[in-house]
């Protein structure tokens, strides 16, 4: 009797160590971000020559400044995805749900659906490894996650080209994310650590926050048609702007008072000291269009 005691115990105390391996937060449901931050940057879109907290390089910031919104316009362009790191970014609605092996009831993969561009997302949760370098690169990417107490998280590589700010800013295909999957009750933080060695002089972490619907609501759907935008353009021409020939440098800066150091972003910026140096920059001339000869004072 003693021995079968011990042995009901023994198997009681594997069901709940189990159990506890398993007893992970959940996050499916159906998610709305809130845009309480960074919100002219997430909505309406960033202002160019905006690179205020972004630890950029000065490659990074010559693409940015010889970027054309117009480019938007070319049939290529139009329905280009966002990529993982920066589409949960942006407007979007996300559905989150697990496939789980039916004999065992693992989780080998956590599943997102971002409806921006109808994007479906797998992070794989049976410990694969990821493809080799010379692998496809994809708008999502290649994740893997795993449980960190109650948080989720998910390594990402294999990344498209894009952009960091969706004012030309770009990213590399050489970029890795870390993201990080928090619940509070109905509340979900999603923090990034972005990488990007050719764009990025120290890695870009930001946050977003998304708040539980209890009812399912919002449009799941991105239809996204060509059309000729521009029916004029020379055909083959794809719209920018020699370095140091845009018409709007400088016009943030003088727009909102921000010296001009600091609205062209680098680490250096993104720390707290910076605040001290910030006190003793000039503030910016007012901007000569592009090409016009600049005042003498």
């Amino acid at each position: 009797m003693k021995t079968g005691f011990v042995a009901a115990a023994v198997v009681w105390s594997a069901a709940l160590g189990a159990a506890s391996a398993w007893a992970q937060v959940s996050l499916v449901g159906e998610w709305s971000p809130r845009y309480h931050e960074d919100q002219p940057d997430r909505i309406p879109g960033p202002d160019l020559g905006d690179y205020t907290g972004l630890p950029i390089t000065e490659g990074a910031r010559l693409a940015a400044e010889s970027w054309d919104a117009a480019r938007l316009t070319l049939r290529e362009h139009q329905c280009k995805v966002h990529i993982s790191p920066y589409i949960y970014h942006g407007p979007l609605q996300v559905r989150i749900w697990e496939e789980k092996d039916p004999r065992t009831q693992h989780v080998v993969a956590i599943k997102n659906y971002v409806n921006t561009y109808e994007q479906e997302r797998t992070i794989w949760m049976d410990g694969r490894p990821h493809p080799p370098a010379w692998a496809p690169h994809t708008w999502m990417g290649f994740s893997t996650g795993r449980w960190e107490g109650d948080i989720l998280t998910v390594f990402t590589t294999h990344i498209k080209q894009e952009w960091i700010r969706r004012n030309g800013v770009p990213n590399s295909e050489k970029s890795t994310m870390v993201e990080h999957f928090i619940r509070h009750g109905p509340i979900m933080t999603h923090v990034v650590h972005w990488t990007d060695p050719v764009y990025l002089a120290e890695p870009l972490i930001r946050s977003e926050d998304f708040v539980l619907n209890e009812r399912s609501g919002g449009n799941w759907l991105w239809p996204c048609e060509y059309v000729d935008e521009i029916p004029d353009r020379p055909h083959s021409v794809v719209p920018h702007y020699l370095p140091g020939q845009s018409p709007f440098l400088g016009e943030f800066a003088y727009k909102y008072g921000i010296p001009l150091e600091a609205a062209n972003g680098g680490p250096e910026t993104t720390y707290p000291e910076y605040q001290q140096r910030l006190r003793t920059l000039p503030r910016p001339p007012k901007p000569a269009r592009a090409g016009e000869p600049k005042a003498r004072p």
